[in-house]
């Protein structure tokens, strides 16, 4: 269908953003930049940098708990000390590598590499805006992340270790300095690394807020937004809910450190003696962090889960099933998200008639979450599949989600994970509904809207390559953790040489291991595909995808404005696909009812002549003036 230009009576969308068409510097454009489309892709490359620290991490930690017995000398001029005098990780070390791998996986990578990216990226784009609503106030919400990054990178390189009480921090462990080497200044640094990231997320999310609330273009309603725009939002009103939470739990825990009070700490023994502490609870700080840490399972996984539903129904070339069902159950997933936190302490000593008000709202948590996965199921269901590389992580997305789902089910039984808890299966379910998930959804947004950020695509060879030895390799490496999980072996342990009772899982040991380095190796494919085509690969087409959203009527490479000219305004939803009487299989949002009445249901034709209406009104306005 050709591209139709419609005159705008609206004064603001006319206007041609003069104010940035200026010549800008290398370090205004590049660096310090103000422009959402450039401060996208900065939290995408530093996201990307982080994933591949965080999987290093993991490497070196499956290293030691497949092949415990093995020499790893090889690693001292990287690690120096850590590595003891028999060649083998220090085990206060393999906890600093846990905690680490897991601080930067949740928040470096999956919140502000995933949110920050494609919030970033998209909000402006698919709303019709020319940015965000602050572009200052944006710019500082990656340098603040920039900042947390660089204070969490220094403390990879203190001469105690870096953080190593469980990426949760739990006290005791954490408030005493003294209790362990990763409780020292590398947990401090920790701290302050997790408050300027705090910090960076709420600017971050007052600003997609206030965008999506005021700076929609005109005919751009709230049930006229992709998917991908309502997940933004509800994750943005998410962490401005909940981070601050994590801010105060860090702070009393800055306090317990440093000052001597005793909001976590009382009767602690050390070598005998009692330390002065009286009247805190630990138990504070668990409720403090998981009231964050639930609706952050959710901060990282909508986004994903927008994403998806975006590429799906764009490459089934359906619209997609079920629309006002799909926000229903995000905002029903955002509600639920911040009543379930205390499933995460069933075996804390929790009242057992409270412990059974949790399960009955985590079981319930999982009732909007599966009208999300039949709708993607509906949508997938008989249409014309163009099966690119971002809808097959989609697809990837929806399966590992439906199999760390029902894992969850499980763990939400308060009876059943008192056995289950602190062993492998956690680990597993954790990986596959949230960690593997989110990423296979920001895999999918990458490989998706890369010709709209960088004006080339990708290659689509090495993407299929990506894909599928990720998704196997995924499921090589969380799904045997399920067995030896339920067979009772614990997480969290250095080494299981000493136990006869887990010496039978020696060679799953070893298998997930060699299944967790192909699986990481292979996302070396994906960084050369992507660094490659930055710069080297072919011209991307104006909508390669033929998709329907906003931001496909931009320039190839929009600039700082996105727009050139008018901003085009919104008549219809955006998943017209494959409309029974329509030229094409798609119907951009920008296309009026009036040029579309082959296609047209009987209330859009009502539409259509309202639309005629209005601009008969708009010449007879604009010929008075």
């Amino acid at each position: 269908m050709a591209t139709v230009h419609v005159n705008q009576p609206h004064g603001a969308h006319a206007d041609v953003h003069e104010e940035h068409a200026h010549h800008e510097s290398f370090i205004t454009k590049y660096i310090f930049s103000t422009d959402h489309k450039m401060i996208a892709k900065q939290f995408l490359v530093t996201g990307l940098l982080w994933a591949f620290i965080g999987g290093s991490l993991s490497i070196m930690f499956r290293l030691q708990l497949g092949f415990p017995e093995m020499s790893q000398e090889w690693l001292r001029p990287l690690l120096g000390d850590w590595i003891n005098s028999s060649g083998k990780i220090d085990p206060e070390f393999y906890l600093a590598l846990v905690t680490m791998h897991g601080t930067i996986m949740v928040f470096f990578v999956l919140t502000a590499g995933l949110s920050g990216t494609f919030s970033n990226f998209l909000i402006p784009l698919q709303l019709g805006a020319r940015d965000m609503a602050s572009g200052f106030m944006n710019m500082l919400s990656y340098w603040f992340f920039f900042l947390s990054s660089v204070i969490m990178f220094a403390s990879l390189f203190v001469e105690t270790g870096p953080a190593g009480a469980g990426w949760t921090v739990y006290p005791p462990l954490s408030a005493i300095q003294t209790s362990i080497s990763g409780a020292g200044f590398g947990l401090t640094l920790w701290l302050i690394s997790m408050t300027f990231f705090i910090v960076s997320q709420l600017l971050g999310g007052i600003n997609y807020i206030a965008t999506i609330i005021n700076l929609r273009t005109r005919g751009m309603s709230f049930v006229r937004m992709p998917l991908t725009i309502w997940s933004f939002f509800l994750t943005a009103i998410l962490g401005l809910l909940a981070f601050p939470v994590l801010f105060a739990a860090a702070l009393l825990l800055v306090f317990d450190r440093s000052l001597g009070t005793a909001f976590y700490l009382s009767d602690i023994y050390i070598a005998g003696e009692a330390l002065p502490h009286v009247g805190g609870s630990p138990l504070l700080y668990q409720h403090l962090f998981w009231f964050l840490g639930h609706p952050e399972v959710y901060i990282v996984i909508m986004p994903a889960l927008g994403i998806t539903s975006e590429v799906i129904a764009t490459n089934a070339r359906k619209p997609i099933f079920g629309y006002r069902a799909m926000i229903g159950s995000l905002i029903g997933i955002s509600v639920l998200s911040f009543v379930v936190w205390a499933h995460h302490m069933f075996v804390s000593g929790m009242n057992p008639f409270l412990g059974s008000v949790f399960m009955f709202l985590t079981l319930i948590i999982a009732v909007p979450s599966g009208v999300k996965v039949f709708n993607y199921l509906t949508t997938l269901w008989r249409g014309n599949i163009v099966f690119t590389p971002a809808m097959l992580f989609s697809i990837g997305l929806v399966s590992l989600f439906i199999s760390g789902g029902i894992t969850g089910i499980f763990l939400g039984n308060a009876a059943l994970d008192v056995y289950l808890h602190d062993t492998y299966f956690v680990v597993a379910h954790f990986h596959l509904v949230m960690g593997a998930a989110a990423f296979f959804g920001m895999m999918a947004g990458v490989y998706h809207w890369f010709p709209k950020m960088f004006g080339r695509m990708m290659d689509n060879k090495l993407g299929y390559i990506h894909f599928w030895m990720t998704f196997v390799g995924v499921y090589m490496v969380f799904f045997p953790m399920h067995y030896i999980g339920i067979a009772g072996y614990p997480r969290h342990y250095y080494s299981w040489t000493n136990f006869d009772a887990f010496s039978g899982f020696t060679d799953l040991n070893q298998f997930v291991t060699i299944a967790a380095i192909i699986t990481f190796s292979s996302q070396l494919i994906f960084a050369f595909n992507f660094f490659y085509s930055m710069f080297f690969g072919r011209k991307a087409p104006a909508n390669p995808w033929r998709s329907n959203t906003l931001e496909w009527t931009t320039p190839a490479e929009p600039g700082h404005g996105n727009w050139p000219g008018e901003i085009p305004t919104v008549y219809r939803w955006p998943y017209d696909y494959s409309k029974p009487g329509a030229i094409e299989d798609y119907i951009p949002q920008h296309i009026p009812y009036s040029m579309t009445p082959g296609s047209n249901l009987p209330h859009e034709n009502e539409l259509a002549d309202r639309e005629k209406d209005d601009d008969a009104i708009v010449v007879d306005d604009t010929n008075k003036h």
